[in-house]
């Protein structure tokens, strides 16, 4: 049985979401003009996928087989709708960027997965930590993709402008085919260290 330390780490390192195992690519390539998108989108992931995995982990044993997908889409819509309303109310700008992809984590494969996969067969602790590792994977992910595009597409990180006046920024990075490109190169880049390190 794996270690706490190692269920917690291999959503960031070894399964990282995004990087490893390119679960939730639509958000991730729609949300990631800017870090803070993807910081948002990020976080918001982490809470429902935290939240999702505790409940679940907590029911495992009365959910009737033919009825766990259905139970586990509701616990997942549930939290998603707290998320959609808090940020509403608290960061209506961010709320606006992120628009459509809010709701659709309700089908976002990688909370879905975890769900399944890890939480319906174990503790709640080692939910909660599994959450926790794949979330901040996850958050780390999108950040970061959120970050490259936003230096490259317009010379900024965060909104506070890095570049100077002489930079030009190269507006494809702003744009849908930018991200899939810079979401290449990062993937080139993350997967050439993991090898390094020997994580795989």
């Amino acid at each position: 049985m794996t270690t706490i330390s190692q269920v917690f780490t291999k959503g960031i390192i070894a399964e990282n979401p995004v990087f490893r195992l390119l679960l939730g690519l639509c958000p991730v390539l729609a949300v990631t003009m800017t870090a803070i998108n993807g910081f948002g989108m990020g976080i918001a992931a982490l809470f429902v996928l935290l939240c999702s995995n505790i409940v679940v982990s907590l029911i495992r044993g009365v959910v009737p087989p033919r009825v766990r997908i259905p139970a586990f889409i509701l616990i997942i819509a549930t939290f998603v709708t707290i998320v959609d309303l808090v940020l509403n109310a608290f960061a209506p700008g961010l709320h606006e960027a992120l628009g459509i992809f809010i709701p659709l984590i309700v089908v976002n494969c990688m909370i879905m997965g975890r769900a399944e996969a890890f939480a319906r067969k174990n503790t709640v602790g080692r939910s909660i930590v599994d959450a926790l590792g794949m979330g901040i994977g996850f958050t780390l992910a999108l950040t970061v993709l959120g970050i490259v595009r936003e230096i490259l597409g317009m010379g900024t990180a965060f909104g506070v402008d890095i570049t100077g006046a002489a930079f030009e920024p190269m507006a494809l990075f702003a744009s849908p085919p930018g991200a899939f490109i810079a979401l290449g190169i990062l993937l080139l880049v993350f997967n050439l260290i993991i090898k390094r390190l020997g994580f795989e």
